[in-house]
């Protein structure tokens, strides 16, 4: 690609530097690019981190911008940098109706993200073998883990497991809900995870493993099962008859709705706009669809 994405983030944050007097809040999704323009804004601001933040040289750069208004995706995301200027939480949400409830799935396990080696879809593998049930994978392979696919990956493909490759939103409404459950058994420290909130959503519980956000998304014995490892997955898959998939999509429509994010989101403009905590802002009005 001869696409200097960077480019384009510096120039967009200029311009939004530039037309800032006419806005009550400027919210940045860009990562630290913005810092040094926002410093300066008078506008108040805020920042929501989306990536991973165990990375070295991410401590001297916010002991720097200390001062800057942070929103972080999960409790977890933001251990490394405690000491940061954090506003709040903010848990992803998705349209509620972007998927569907299905009670009656169909008899496979679903694995669903990127081919890499944190993601462990060897284990989605393996817990299948063990337990007899065939199993998806939608995923792609981007160009830096096709080794690791081909070489670890698929060799160890049995005769249950079938490998779809990308697939689009529509079709992961099928592809989850029609799933017995999706396996998430991560070894990361994933900040969010929305994969398991698309999965709650068609009333589709999760067996993941509890690496960074995963036990603040996921209830153990209510939405799924949070398991070490492939002998506690193993007796979770025969534990999945316990869950209420009822239970799974009305857990996500009060925790994980776009609805409620938005609530929360306002919440915190409130707050660096005025300066003070607020409770739900009562001069904005959420309509649902």
């Amino acid at each position: 690609s001869n696409i200097d994405p960077h480019a384009d983030h510096v120039l967009l944050a200029e311009r939004v530097l530039q037309d800032s007097g006419e806005f009550d809040i400027v919210h940045s999704h860009i990562d630290y690019s913005a810092y040094p323009l926002l410093r300066r804004m008078d506008t108040p601001h805020v920042t929501t981190l989306h990536g991973r933040l165990d990375i070295p040289n991410l401590q001297n750069l916010y002991r720097e911008f200390e001062d800057q208004p942070l929103v972080s995706i999960s409790d977890r995301q933001r251990l490394p940098l405690w000491f940061a200027n954090w506003q709040a939480t903010v848990h992803h949400g998705l349209p509620e109706n972007l998927y569907t409830l299905n009670e009656t799935p169909k008899n496979y396990l679903a694995f669903l993200g990127r081919i890499s080696p944190e993601k462990r879809v060897e284990d989605a593998i393996e817990l299948a073998k063990r337990v007899g049930i065939p199993l998806k994978i939608a995923a792609k392979v981007d160009k830096a883990d096709r080794e690791y696919f081909e070489t670890l990956i698929k060799p160890s493909f049995h005769k249950g497991v079938e490998f779809i490759g990308e697939i689009g939103e529509l079709e992961k409404r099928k592809f989850l809900g029609d799933a017995l459950a999706l396996v998430f058994m991560i070894d990361w420290p994933e900040p969010f995870g929305l994969t398991m909130i698309e999965s709650l959503a068609c009333g589709t519980p999760v067996i993941a493993r509890p690496r960074g956000s995963v036990t603040e998304i996921m209830e153990h014995g209510v939405t799924g099962f949070v398991v070490d490892n492939l002998d506690d997955a193993e007796k979770a898959v025969g534990q999945l008859g316990k869950i209420s998939r009822r239970r799974c999509r009305n857990i996500f429509e009060e925790r994980f709705s776009s609805t409620r994010m938005a609530i929360n989101y306002l919440t915190v403009y409130k707050k660096l706009i005025t300066g003070t905590q607020g409770t739900e802002p009562a001069d904005i009005v959420v309509e649902t669809a």
